[in-house]
């Protein structure tokens, strides 16, 4: 009986190492799963997004109006890392397809992003603004002038690169009203309802500033007025006043030098290109005639475009 006990003891324990030597022998073979390294990788429309605004960095870069062979050098240096080839070469045979910059004043500044659609897997739309800007805005912020883009991004050979772009047209390239005038460089754009429009002469006048009653005429020059086609002797409507100012005058009126009117403020700087400064008199809408609700509507839009 004793014999039969301490068999049966031995079968246990036997068996109770043999269970543990398994299961050490599972633990060893079990490799432990290594973790993945978390990595900060930039998603494809951040990618995008930075694409594009560096894209619109150099606009201003690319002048439309300079000779061709300077335009297609230029062309090449500014837009290359950011283009597909395809579309490089055909700007580069057809630059008036090209996004870039016009004149010298205003200029695009950059590229402002309104949305981002993922069109296809390795495919973007992206739509936005450019922004164009004068020394004002450059200083103060803002716009003076916008125009809409729109981008098909694809991945070429791993890389994100612009394959299309689409521009909207500008006023003067469609069948808006545009006044031009030549003679100082401006454009200014008019609604449908200003078709026949037109143009009246006049001049301002700059007093000195001195301590004495006696004030004298320190500076002139000229004052355009576009005058909306309804209006008549007997029901005048607001006028567009564009005032003309050489740099040096401007200057010479923000040093405090003369004044312009009996304002306390002085008129108000709307665009301005190399040899000139276009402005709006300071409260050329005093008496509120008929219409003066959309002029202000009008010059609220950034109308004036100087060349």
């Amino acid at each position: 009986m004793k014999r039969i006990l301490v068999l049966v003891v031995l079968l246990i324990v036997s068996a109770f190492l043999f269970g543990c030597t398994n299961s050490v022998k599972t633990s060893q073979n079990e490799k432990p799963q290594k973790e993945e390294p978390q990595q900060n990788v930039e998603t494809d429309q951040e990618m995008i997004k930075n694409l594009v605004k560096k894209f619109g960095g150099k606009l201003q870069n690319v002048s439309l109006l300079a000779p061709q062979d300077v335009l297609v050098k230029s062309l090449e240096e500014n837009y290359a890392d950011f283009v597909a080839p395809a579309l490089l070469e055909e700007w580069k045979k057809n630059p008036q397809k090209a996004p870039g910059r016009m004149v010298s004043s205003p200029w695009p500044d950059r590229i402002e992003i309104s949305a981002i659609e993922k069109t296809t897997k390795n495919e973007y739309k992206v739509q936005g603004e450019i922004i164009e800007i004068t020394s004002v805005e450059e200083e103060k912020g803002g716009a003076a002038a916008k125009q809409a883009i729109s981008l098909i991004v694809k991945k070429v050979n791993g890389n994100w690169l612009i394959n299309e772009v689409t521009l909207e047209a500008r006023a003067e390239e469609t069948n808006a009203v545009v006044y031009k005038n030549t003679q100082y460089g401006f454009n200014f754009t008019l609604p449908e309802t200003w078709r026949g429009y037109s143009i009246v002469n006049d001049s301002w006048e700059g007093m000195s500033i001195s301590g004495s009653e006696e004030q004298g005429v320190a500076a002139t020059g000229p004052i355009i007025l576009i005058r909306h086609p309804q209006w008549t002797s007997e029901n005048p409507r607001q006028d567009i006043p564009i005032m003309i100012l050489t740099v040096a005058q401007w200057n010479s009126m923000q040093n405090e030098e003369f004044h312009i009117g009996a304002a306390p403020i002085g008129p108000k700087e709307l665009g301005r290109n190399t040899n000139y400064v276009f402005a709006l008199p300071a409260r050329y809408n005093y008496a509120f005639p008929t219409g003066f609700e959309e002029v202000e509507d009008i010059l609220n839009n950034n109308p004036l475009q100087p060349f």
